[in-house]
């Protein structure tokens, strides 16, 4: 099976292809361009630079979210105009879920003993959309809180040390190391598309393969022109 997945949630971004559960090809994203100045481009880059038309995917993946509602739209609608186009199924994965997959496999020997693993990922305004990892098991989340809040519940409700990974983590070391001192944090948030890759397939041969349509973002956080007026309508009430 030739799966063409795509993240948006990240600032850098990522598209990448696999076959048969193993990596083929991987292209990042530029972080000072917006995903939409980068999109469609990224991914008929991808595709070109191996000699592939999207009619030769079998499986097409996004992820689904959490991260900002504008990337995450604009992510979910470009492969499932592709989905659509081609006659295929698109598979949703969680950001989270793969943070958590690609910090298990960044470095097998360092990596492949981790048990719990905390993601942290950034949701701007002072804030971390989060969830917490044993092996593929999420035991907390998604969520979005202030990064001590997820920091501190962890560490009361875990006797294992928890190894912190996602650029929440890293924006936010000072205030895991406030919390639990000598606290690993993993310094490298490799590209999600490959484990969203990956995921999807295992999730297609579990589950089978949903239509384009069938896909529902994970937003955690109502969008900000929701906040907004929610904001607006309190204030006129005062």
């Amino acid at each position: 099976m030739l799966v063409l997945a795509l993240d948006t949630t990240t600032r850098r971004g990522s598209a990448a292809l696999a076959r048969d559960g193993s990596l083929v090809d991987c292209e990042v994203g530029d972080a000072r361009l917006t995903h939409g100045e980068r999109l469609p481009g990224d991914v008929m880059r991808l595709l070109d630079r191996n000699g592939l038309r999207p009619g030769e995917i079998d499986l097409f993946a996004v992820a689904a979210g959490p991260g900002s509602f504008t990337g995450l739209r604009i992510g979910i609608a470009a492969m499932q105009g592709l989905a659509l186009a081609n006659g295929r199924g698109l598979i949703g994965v969680s950001a989270l879920d793969a943070v958590n997959a690609a910090a298990r496999t960044c470095d097998r020997e360092s990596c492949s003993h981790l048990v719990l693993v905390g993601v942290l990922m950034d949701a701007q305004r002072g804030e971390v959309f989060s969830a917490l990892y044993r092996g593929d098991e999420a035991l907390e989340g998604p969520s979005v809180e202030a990064p001590a809040d997820a920091v501190v519940r962890w560490k009361g409700r875990a006797a294992e040390p928890i190894a912190f990974v996602g650029d929440g983590a890293l924006l936010y070391s000072d205030t895991i190391a406030g919390v639990v001192p000598n606290a690993r944090v993993l310094s490298e948030v490799p590209p999600l598309a490959p484990s969203i890759a990956m995921l999807a397939q295992k999730q297609a041969a579990a589950t089978g393969v949903p239509p384009p349509g069938a896909i529902r973002p994970i937003y955690v956080r109502r969008p900000d022109a929701e906040l907004a007026r929610g904001r607006l309508a309190r204030e006129a009430k005062i």
